[in-house]
């Protein structure tokens, strides 16, 4: 097993599963490190990770009372931020695992992001953390936010990114390849935090994320460094235009 070759936007290494093998292994590895998933991401992001949560809330800018799909909820960190800011929120998540240690008010239930158990435009805005490079069709998980997502709704997605500076990239490199698989290993499941940092290998470049919102049916796509690119969050707006003419942000 080995890291990935060129971080965001390079090719999956073959030994990486897809397609139906990939749902399967990611809903089996998150049953798994779901009594622990929040303590090990406490440490290995050094508590960052709830502000970069707290920002992807932050940036939906919806009014009081609008309904908000938690997608990929897990333990519902998103879900206790956005109801905090007054939204209404349900949760959707592969991993039964995840759900049976979810925290919180919000409903949730299991489904595939590919086929989401809801009705046309029947949210406000959709939330998503760090979820993107697990799922096993990509542009048919957009193509469904976009369903279930009114025209005027707002999406705000939380992913993994390259650092922008030569010495932070080492230093996340080295942390991120080297160390997150021992703390994973002492505190949760060896496997799985050895699959993270070469999961990044599935995950678009900056480009690509950007046509793949827009072809959904997104406007105003738009996507922001969160500490020097540890993370990223792109938000857009859902389109009443037909899929693909949408306006791409800078």
């Amino acid at each position: 097993m080995h890291a990935p070759r060129s971080g965001p936007g390079a090719a999956a290494p073959t030994e990486l599963p897809t397609g139906a093998a990939k749902t399967a292994a990611v809903r089996a590895m998150f049953d798994r490190i779901a009594p622990r998933y929040d303590l090990v991401n406490r440490v290995m992001t050094f508590g960052l990770d709830t502000s970069w949560r707290r920002a992807a809330v932050a940036s939906l800018r919806l009014a009081p009372g609008a309904v908000v799909l938690d997608l990929a909820c897990g333990t519902g960190d998103l879900g206790r931020l956005a109801r905090r800011r007054g939204y209404r929120t349900i949760g959707v998540d592969l991993s039964w695992g995840m759900l049976a240690n979810h925290r919180g008010a919000q409903p949730v239930v299991q489904a595939d992001a590919a086929r989401l158990p809801l009705l046309d435009g029947s949210v406000d805005g959709v939330v998503c953390g760090y979820a993107l490079r697990n799922l096993a069709d990509l542009p048919a998980c957009l193509a469904e936010v976009a369903r279930v997502t009114r025209p005027g709704g707002r999406v705000a997605l939380l992913e993994v990114a390259t650092p922008t500076g030569a010495l932070l990239r080492a230093g996340h490199r080295w942390w991120f390849g080297t160390v997150v698989p021992v703390l994973g290993s002492l505190l949760s499941d060896a496997n799985a935090y050895r699959y993270l940092p070469r999961s990044v290998a599935y995950l678009p470049g900056e480009a690509e994320l950007r046509r793949l919102l827009n072809a959904a049916g997104f406007s105003t796509v738009a996507r922001r460094l969160l500490h020097r690119g540890l993370s990223q969050l792109l938000t857009a707006t859902r389109s009443g235009l037909a899929p693909g003419s949408a306006r791409v942000a800078a």
